[in-house]
């Protein structure tokens, strides 16, 4: 192992840490439903941004692969966020819980949440321009042959609780 190595890793860690501690957050202040909204809405951005044909169009400007791949990663972020509003609108409010009660429950959501952004990340968008491939967590969501699983656990998740 050299310190390249070590240093990608913990860049890894720290983006997979990052996006499951913004989630935790988003579940212990608004609790479960909020949390069961952002995985619908990850659905459905993905379901969108793969067949999104103004790519091209909207990205024309950009001169630089990283200037692509945040456009693309900007575009995905606002399209989660669309979903989320609706979600929030048409979803009922339903779980009306203190903030650390079925705290277990919040983490399961918080993983699933985050294990599809993981997925997402490392097969749908282009986060790979800005980390460097090759790590073991990357090694755990990047495969395609996982690409499916990856998919199914947070719906097996939001069916077993």
């Amino acid at each position: 192992m050299d310190l390249a190595f070590i240093l990608d890793f913990i860049s890894e860690a720290a983006y997979f840490i990052g996006v499951f501690l913004i989630f935790m957050v988003i579940v212990v202040a608004k609790g479960r439903q909020a949390i069961i909204n952002v995985i619908f809405s990850l659905y459905l951005a993905l379901l969108i941004s793969l067949v999104f044909p103004y790519y091209d169009t909207l990205l024309d400007t950009f001169d630089t692969a990283k200037g692509v791949a945040s456009g693309k990663l900007i575009i995905f972020a606002l399209f989660t966020m669309t979903f989320f509003l609706l979600a929030n609108r048409i979803m009922p409010d339903e779980f009306k819980e203190k903030k650390f009660e079925s705290f277990g429950k919040k983490v399961l959501l918080a993983l699933a949440a985050t294990s599809l952004v993981m997925v997402f990340s490392f097969q749908v968008l282009p986060i790979t321009e800005f980390l460097t491939p090759g790590t073991p967590i990357q090694s755990l969501f990047s495969p395609e042959n996982y690409f499916f699983w990856w998919l199914l656990a947070p719906l097996v998740i939001l069916f077993i609780l």
